[in-house]
C-alpha cells in the first residue's frame, strides 16, 4: 500500500510539473514566474551536486560556485564570437565566431569542472572541518578573481564586462531561442528551457539515487561517519574523496553551461561568495544527504528572494522609504532561514534515522 501511495504521489507531481507552464499562461502571470522557476531548477542541479560532496562524503565545500563559473565560462568561450574577436588565430579559422556544437561544448564544460574539482580535492585530502571550508572558500574566490582579471594581457574572460552574444540551446538545427509551434500550441523559449531543465533535474535525481545505493555511495557515507574506521576497513579514502569532488563539480559544470545558454551572458558578478553560501544553505536547509530535502531546499531558497520582492515593497512603504527594499528583502530571507533552523534543526525534509535505538520500556 505504501509503495502504491508513492507511485500515486509521483504521478501527480509529474502531471503537475508538466502542466505548470500551461497553468502559468492560464493565470496570465507572464514570463516572470517561469523565469524564476527556470533559475530555481538550475539551483536544484547545483544543490544535488554539492550534496554529493557535503551530504554523502561529508566534505564541507564553500567554493562550489567556482565549478558553476568554470562551466559557464567554458560554454561562453566555445559558443560565442569572443575568442574570434580577440585572437587572430581564432579569427582566421572561425571568421564568424566560434560556435561549437552542444555535444562538444557541454561535455567540455563538465569535464573542465570535474578536473577543477579534483585539483581542489588533491591538496585538501588531509584537511577536515573548518580548515577544509576555508581552503574551498579561498578556491572559489580565486576563480572569481581570475575571471574578473583575465582580460589583460590576453583577453580571455573579458574581465568585469563579461562575455555576451552566447548561443542558446540548439539541437540538430533546432534553436530553442525561437517559439515552437506544436499541435496548435505555441511554446515560448522560456517554457522550452523549463522542460529542458526539468529533464536534467530528473536525470540528476536518478543518478544521485543510484549513487546513494551503490558501493561508492556507501563508501562515501562511511567516510562521512568515521574516516579512520573506513580506512581501517580497506576503503581507499583518497580516491573516493577525489571522486566526490570531481563528480559533484560535474553537476556544477553542466548547470553553468545551462546558465550561460539561458542567459546569453556571463560575468564574474554571477559567481560571488554569496552564491556559494546560498547553495550550501539550500543543502542544509532541505536536509543534508536526503535528495527530496535537498530539492525542496533548493526550490524554496531560489524562489524565496524573488517572491519576497512583492512583500518588501509594502513594508518599505510602511517605513516611508527609510529601509531599502533590497536590504529589507535580505533581512526577510535571513529571518526565514533562522526560523526554519530553529523549528527544524535537521532540515525541512531530513533523512530518516536508521538504526536508532528504541526507547526503553518504563518499569
Amino acid at each position: 500500500m505504501q509503495q502504491k501511495n508513492k507511485l500515486i504521489v509521483f504521478a501527480l507531481a509529474a502531471v503537475g510539473l508538466l502542466l505548470l507552464p500551461a497553468l502559468n499562461a492560464a493565470v496570465g502571470w507572464g514570463n516572470g514566474p517561469m523565469r524564476i522557476i527556470d533559475l530555481a531548477l538550475l539551483y536544484v542541479l547545483l544543490a544535488l551536486g554539492l550534496n554529493i560532496v557535503v551530504g554523502y562524503a561529508g566534505l564541507l565545500d564553500l567554493g562550489y560556485v567556482a565549478f558553476y563559473a568554470v562551466g559557464a565560462y567554458m560554454f561562453g568561450l566555445l559558443a560565442s564570437p569572443h575568442l574570434s574577436e580577440n585572437f587572430e588565430a581564432f579569427a582566421a579559422a572561425f571568421p564568424n565566431g566560434l560556435h561549437m556544437p552542444l555535444w562538444l561544448v557541454i561535455p567540455a564544460g563538465a569535464a573542465l569542472a570535474a578536473f577543477a574539482g579534483m585539483m581542489l580535492g588533491a591538496p585538501t585530502l588531509k584537511l577536515r572541518g573548518d580548515y577544509l571550508a576555508i581552503v574551498t572558500l579561498g578556491f572559489g574566490e580565486i576563480i572569481r578573481v581570475f575571471m574578473n582579471n583575465l582580460d589583460y594581457p590576453l583577453n580571455i574572460t573579458n574581465g568585469p564586462r563579461g562575455i555576451g552574444q552566447i548561443d542558446g540551446m540548439h539541437f540538430f538545427g533546432y534553436d530553442m531561442g525561437k517559439p515552437l509551434e506544436l499541435f496548435g500550441v505555441t511554446f515560448a523559449p522560456i517554457v522550452q528551457y523549463y522542460y529542458l531543465f526539468l529533464v536534467l533535474v530528473v536525470l540528476s535525481v536518478l543518478i544521485c539515487y543510484r549513487l546513494e545505493n551503490s558501493r561508492i555511495g556507501r563508501a562515501w557515507m562511511a567516510i562521512r561517519e568515521d574516516e579512520i574506521a573506513a580506512k581501517a576497513m580497506g576503503i581507499n579514502t583518497r580516491n573516493l574523496k577525489l571522486l566526490a569532488f570531481g563528480m559533484g563539480a560535474t553537476f556544477g559544470g553542466v548547470a553553468g553551461s545551462m546558465f550561460a545558454a539561458f542567459q546569453g551572458f556571463v560575468s564574474p558578478e554571477s559567481f560571488s561568495l554569496q552564491e556559494s553560501v546560498m547553495i550550501v544553505a539550500m543543502v542544509v536547509l532541505g536536509g543534508i544527504g536526503h535528495i527530496p530535502g535537498v530539492v525542496l531546499g533548493a526550490l524554496l531558497l531560489a524562489a524565496l528572494p524573488e517572491v519576497l520582492r512583492y512583500a518588501a515593497g509594502p513594508l518599505q512603504d510602511l517605513t516611508d522609504g527609510r529601509l531599502d527594499a533590497a536590504i529589507l528583502r535580505q533581512l526577510l530571507i535571513a529571518l526565514a532561514m533562522i526560523g526554519v533552523m530553529l523549528l527544524r534543526p535537521r532540515g525541512l525534509w531530513p533523512a530518516p534515522e536508521h538504526g536508532k535505538a528504541a526507547p526503553k520500556a518504563a518499569n
